[in-house]
């Protein structure tokens, strides 16, 4: 079988995870520049998703977005990649406030492609989360690998296990019985992709194929499932690992975040 070009997989990206996705979480609202959802829970913040700007338009749909996010009062992320225009259009988003975290890569699979490692039973104790009262292994295992409080998680996946279960599964790894290891999938109706989140795992156990048996585990629900790709934003730790199992890198990406009213005075001056 003839693998599709990394290109190919960048624009099917584009068109079906950004563009058109949709959120049972938010609102989708397109206008003649951005794709940005609105929350429809009180846990969750906005985002921009998708822009088509230049370099005159940039600027006006830039402040555009801040003061409709500021007006509801509604923390937002843009979510930047490195092919979206104007060339520049990160750099100015940091000029006019936003937070800018560390780059992450965007990196696809194609199922089919995937080596034989991650087709097989996973060799560890894998255990998929069906229950709200579960998810405390998860987070357990995220707070102690990333040294942060992860309370915002826990109303999100509750949610959407108990709503929309279809579309996500969780999974923890354990040895004797504690969770070393935890991770989980988004499904996406309508399009092509799945995925892939959250992959952590202590760090005492690092080494042992833990990472890669949550990745086989699942894949294997992807495929299942009928995706075609498997998609993650992968950092410095996790992009070593899925790039020597098939990923291809697609792009870079950066979480631009505004704190809504937080910058009144630079808003301020623009209005």
């Amino acid at each position: 079988m003839i693998a599709v070009e990394a290109d190919k997989i960048l624009a099917l990206y584009d068109k079906e995870q950004r563009r058109d996705i949709e959120y049972p979480s938010h609102r989708r609202e397109e206008t003649p520049h951005v794709v940005r959802h609105v929350p429809l829970v009180d846990y969750e913040d906005g985002f921009v998703i998708y822009s088509w700007l230049n370099a005159t338009e940039a600027d006006p749909v830039i402040w555009e977005q801040v003061s409709y996010f500021d007006a509801l009062g509604i923390d937002f992320e843009w979510k930047h990649f490195s092919h979206d225009t104007p060339p520049d259009l990160l750099a100015r988003l940091q000029t006019v406030g936003f937070a800018v975290d560390e780059p992450e890569t965007i990196m696809a699979l194609e199922i089919t492609r995937a080596p034989a490692v991650l087709l097989k039973p996973p060799r560890a104790d894998v255990r998929q989360i069906t229950s709200v009262e579960q998810l405390a292994d998860l987070v357990a295992v995220q707070e102690q690998v990333w040294q942060e409080n992860f309370d915002w998680l826990v109303p999100r996946l509750t949610n959407d296990l108990q709503t929309t279960p279809s579309l996500l599964q969780v999974y923890v790894a354990y040895v004797s019985g504690q969770p070393v290891s935890s991770a989980w999938i988004y499904f996406h109706p309508g399009s092509q992709f799945a995925s892939l989140w959250g992959g952590s795992t202590l760090p005492a156990f690092r080494g042992q194929g833990f990472y890669t048996a949550l990745l086989a585990a699942r894949l294997q629900a992807a495929l299942a499932a009928g995706a075609s790709f498997l998609t993650i934003d992968a950092g410095p730790m996790s992009r070593p690992i899925v790039e020597k199992l098939g990923f291809k890198a697609l792009t870079t990406a950066h979480a631009c975040k505004w704190k809504a009213r937080k910058n009144q005075e630079v808003l301020a001056t623009k209005r």
